[in-house]
């Protein structure tokens, strides 16, 4: 890792090996990795094997607080125990609390799946830091992160959101400290580390941001439909048997 800095790509969606390719071509030190609808003992185990040297691959979980028609999400990093999607928001950030993780706030006001800007301020001592460059959005969608941050003095984070490969590069949260371990990174963010945001704004970029919004068009429709009606249950479902009853009683379903 970089030497009292390190540049950390806070959010993306995939793992592979041309993301990892990509992700040491643009000098990146630490992808977050926190996949949809995923456990985390699988998120934990393609972490590990993506992880080498030259680029930590961060377990994490971005969770759906709330059902289908009244989502927010957070994006928890180092997680010790697995959380389902589909509980109540106070019953995930207890969970987080307790399990002392980083506590993240992605794509404020985004659409409707996003944390507003009076929750952030209702919750805003138990975030640790609101999403304000976020490559897959546009500028006006940004402002209203870094709006929120500033109203409410939390701190900052920047990531590609990448769901596809060629977004990994586009954004990253340059730390001013050394992380070589998740546990390191979790500890930066919960203790507000200074930090400095990147998100590339070149054609190339501009042009990729249309291929991620089309990438949400799909998993909107026909990946929703999928996941709805045709693969039965989701692994990360409360009642799903993995979590052994634990969060039958905060279940939304």
């Amino acid at each position: 890792m970089s030497d009292g800095r390190t540049r950390v790509d806070c959010h993306v969606k995939i793992i592979n090996e041309r993301v990892v390719s990509r992700a040491k071509t643009a000098g990146l030190d630490v992808l977050v990795y926190a996949p949809h609808f995923t456990r985390l003992p699988e998120i934990r185990d393609r972490a590990r094997r993506h992880s080498d040297d030259d680029l930590l691959v961060v377990p994490a979980r971005e969770v759906f607080t709330g059902d289908w028609r009244y989502r927010r999400h957070l994006l928890a990093v180092g997680l010790s125990e697995p959380v389902p999607d589909f509980v109540t928001f106070e019953a995930a950030l207890s969970e987080f609390e307790r399990q002392e993780a980083a506590v993240l706030v992605p794509h404020p006001e985004f659409a409707n799946v996003s944390l507003t800007r009076a929750e952030i301020g209702a919750y805003r001592d138990r975030l640790h830091a609101v999403e304000t460059a976020n490559a897959k959005l546009f500028d006006h969608q940004n402002e209203r992160g870094q709006q929120a941050a500033t109203a409410f003095d939390e701190p900052r984070f920047a990531s590609s959101y990448a769901h596809v490969p060629g977004t990994i590069g586009a954004a990253w949260t340059e730390l001013e400290t050394t992380v070589d371990t998740a546990a390191d990174l979790v500890t930066a963010l919960r203790e507000g580390v200074d930090r400095r945001l990147v998100r590339r704004s070149d054609p190339a970029t501009r042009l990729r941001r249309l291929v991620e919004f089309g990438h949400l068009a799909y998993e909107n429709t026909w990946g929703k439909l999928d996941r709805l009606f045709l693969s039965g249950m989701e692994p990360t479902h409360p009642r799903h048997i993995a979590y052994d009853d634990r969060f039958d009683d905060v279940s939304v379903y």
